[in-house]
């Protein structure tokens, strides 16, 4: 039996027991509930909270985008265990004060906590509205990520769109019936599974190609030493834009809604705890980034139309193995893609209806708003499905691209819990002036000033504006502003 064979069998059976998972997960719960369905009745687990957090940022990119960004780009792949660990660290005093709020005022989303402590509904729409669009950009890099490794792992037999159709069809039926608790059970199969196999294949193939990391970088700093540094003459990525886009990466992790909600599903005490564990998640990124280290001077890129492809590329052409390893490699991908689209679909759907529907029509009852999650499920996942399939864009270029836009949401949720002077005019002026510069410099300019990040522009012009606006406008209630810097 040929290789691809064993490989698509072994993933298919991998994408079952995540089905029974993610479907068994919400079988005891309620069916209708809001609470239930977003924020699992805030009762989530340790264990389950931190392999939540973890999965949701172990994406598609790490085991696709990250070994292709080493492998093309060098030093500057090392930018993601540096956000994913800094990014993380604003939870331990963030997260429990949001916890907080969300508890006492029955909050689902980040809307929610905007709209009340801004007064402000058409704040909630924003937000929404931009969350909506920045998940389907994140969502299609871990539904191209699904593609690619259907695709290459069976030679070509299963083509993108059947690929990326079968994995993700998986995660919209778990979501759309079990909400948060069925992405947060899955995760945990899915964190286990793709941490174990990065660096079974990262090492192995480090060891295997080059005898070791030291020689490995040792043969690389003698062919091409350029690979090896930062913001020198003939590197990848200048010292600005390298700094820039960690900067705009670390401040824009707990922006995403999807992740800032987590503060409503579990205890303070979980949530510090979480906190202080999650730096490991940046430590097994380095075998990862390991992999396209290992490519370089064995692959030769033209044989790649994508940089993206690496892992699945190498698996195929250099390890020699059969279709049972190679089908449990590309489980390890498959999971880490998956983890991360189960938590963005959620998010996504909870934000179009809490966020952007609910503002405009308050009186849904919970069963409609379910409803509108559920079908909110589908259609997202059906617009980014689309996207993975008919878009051009790299793996590289949507994480950074949707980080940008993501990141505008932090002047409106730091001013709302220290500056009591923020009002909902400089909130929703400085979010619209920094999408808007974000994305000028995303899609129209050739280059940005002193080659900063794009998203990092628009942030910088975002606080001027906000900060400017709130002084010159009437801010809330000072007792609403007290509740929540006192919080």
């Amino acid at each position: 039996m040929s290789n691809w064979i064993f490989a698509l069998v072994t993933m298919l059976v991998y994408l079952g027991v995540a089905f029974l998972i993610g479907i068994l997960a919400g079988r005891r719960h309620s069916f209708w509930s809001v609470s239930e369905f977003a924020v699992a009745d805030r009762g989530l687990g340790l264990i389950v909270v931190w392999f939540m957090m973890g999965g949701t940022i172990f994406s598609a990119f790490s085991f696709l985008g990250g070994p292709g960004m080493a492998f093309s780009q060098g030093a500057a792949a090392f930018f993601v265990p540096a956000y994913v660990t800094l990014g993380m660290l604003p939870w331990y005093l963030l997260g429990p004060k949001v916890g907080r709020i969300g508890a006492r005022k029955n909050f689902f989303t980040m809307g929610d906590f905007l709209g009340d402590r801004y007064q402000s509904k058409a704040l909630t729409v924003i937000v929404g509205v931009i969350a909506v669009l920045a998940f389907i950009q994140y969502l299609t890099l871990q539904i191209k990520g699904m593609a690619f490794i259907f695709n290459i792992l069976t030679e070509g037999f299963i083509p993108y769109w059947l690929g990326a159709l079968l994995a993700y069809g998986i995660v919209l039926a778990y979501v759309a019936t079990s909400g948060v608790r069925g992405a947060a059970w899955s995760d945990v199969l899915q964190g286990a599974m793709m941490l174990i196999v990065a660096w079974a294949i990262g090492f192995y193939l480090v060891y295997a190609l080059h005898g070791g990391p030291g020689e490995m970088f040792t043969e690389i700093n003698r062919e091409n030493p350029d690979l090896l540094t930062i913001g020198h003459e003939g590197s990848s990525m200048s010292a600005m834009a390298y700094s820039t886009v960690i900067l705009i990466s670390a401040l824009g992790f707990l922006m995403w809604p999807h992740l800032f909600t987590k503060s409503y599903s579990t205890t303070e005490k979980r949530i510090k705890l979480t906190t202080l564990a999650f730096p490991i998640f940046g430590i097994f990124m380095v075998p990862v980034l390991f992999i396209g280290f290992s490519g370089i001077g064995v692959v030769d890129p033209e044989a790649l139309d994508s940089s993206d492809e690496l892992l699945p590329y190498m698996i195929t052409n250099e390890l020699g193995a059969s279709g049972l390893l190679y089908g449990l490699i590309g489980a390890g991908a498959l999971a880490a893609a998956m983890s991360s689209s189960d938590a963005i679909t959620h998010g996504g759907a909870v934000s179009l209806g809490r966020d952007v529907i609910y503002p405009l029509k308050t009186d849904l009852s919970d069963r409609a708003q379910i409803w509108i999650m559920r079908i909110g499920v589908v259609v997202i996942g059906l617009a980014a499905y689309l996207l993975s399939i008919f878009g051009s864009e790299g793996i590289i270029a949507l994480l950074v691209g949707a980080y940008g836009s993501i990141s505008q949401f932090v002047p409106a949720v730091y001013g709302a819990l220290i500056w009591r002077r923020a009002t909902k005019a400089g909130a929703i002026a400085g979010l619209i002036v920094g999408i808007a510069v974000n994305y000028y410099y995303q899609m129209i300019a050739d280059s940005t000033p002193l080659d900063m990040n794009e998203g990092f522009i628009g942030l910088i012009c975002n606080i001027v504006v906000f900060v400017a606006v709130s002084l010159l406008t009437r801010p809330v209630p000072a007792e609403l502003a007290e509740e929540y810097r006192k919080a």
